[in-house]
């Protein structure tokens, strides 16, 4: 078997102490063999920057995914190629940075295939992401029977319709962008781990991670505000799925919430 963590959206300064601060305690609690971060918004809420990615690069982490926020920070953006484990949304047009998928190794050899695919619906608009998995799926081959899929995506329906879209195809379908954990985690009927969203990690005493006086300005008075990332009550959120390595398919789902303390 093998025990794969997934961190949900990590959020500014207060994401990245949850990662210093519990990410190897829940490693060695797990026994976790393989670690994959969502870092879309490390830098202030928007972004990760080169700075950022050398600070995570202390942390035992083996893939990264991203989202629509990756292309924010210019200097991480015109760099992207140093980065050939950070994953972007595959249904981005051909020519732009990055990649879609990325097969990395445990420790004990196996083969660990990571994919990313960006919503439509209530998004910019961009490639389907069920064709898409497909050809992605078509193109890995027989690289990796172990194949983690985040869907960074607005609307739970659409979510919830590529899980089964590729139920059996996948070892697990995790959902990114909306920073809110849903109590949904469970094994589709093919074999497919699954979980809506895997939540944030960040500080939860806000709006989606921002302080909430910004955001209530902006639905208030209908004006853009600077948004600010907020700072008390941050929490480690994640996903847990134990995948049997031979047949790529799911054998437990755990939901992983860790409490920093004040």
């Amino acid at each position: 078997m093998v025990n794969i963590l997934y961190i949900g959206d990590v959020v500014g300064q207060p994401g990245r102490r949850a990662l210093h601060q519990k990410l190897e305690t829940v490693i060695d609690r797990e026994r976790v063999d393989f670690t994959i971060v969502n870092i879309e918004n490390p830098a202030g809420g928007f972004g990760v920057t080169e700075a950022i990615m050398e600070e995570l690069s202390e942390l035992p982490i083996n893939a990264y995914t991203s989202g629509n926020h990756i292309w924010d920070k210019k200097d991480f953006v015109d760099n992207y190629e140093h980065y050939p484990h950070v994953v972007r949304p595959a249904n981005y047009p051909a020519g732009n940075p990055g990649k879609g998928k990325v097969v990395r190794q445990t420790a004990g050899g196996v083969n660990v295939a990571v994919m990313q695919f960006m919503g439509n619906v209530f998004m910019a608009p961009i490639d389907n992401p069920f064709y898409c998995a497909d050809r992605e799926l078509a193109e890995l081959g027989d690289a990796a029977k172990v194949i983690i899929v985040d869907i960074h995506g607005e609307a739970t329906s659409e979510k919830q319709a590529f899980g089964r879209y590729l139920d059996g195809r996948v070892s697990a379908v995790f959902g990114t962008h909306t920073h809110v954990p849903t109590a949904d985690e469970r094994i589709l009927p093919n074999g497919t781990g699954y979980q809506t969203d895997v939540g944030m990690t960040g500080a939860y005493d806000s709006v989606i991670g921002f302080r909430p006086e910004e955001a209530l300005h902006r639905f208030l008075m209908n004006t853009p505000k600077k948004l600010e990332v907020a700072k008390r009550d941050i929490r480690l959120s994640g996903v847990l799925v134990e995948v049997d390595e031979t047949t790529g398919r799911a054998q437990r789902v755990v939901r992983i919430h860790e409490h920093l303390g004040e």
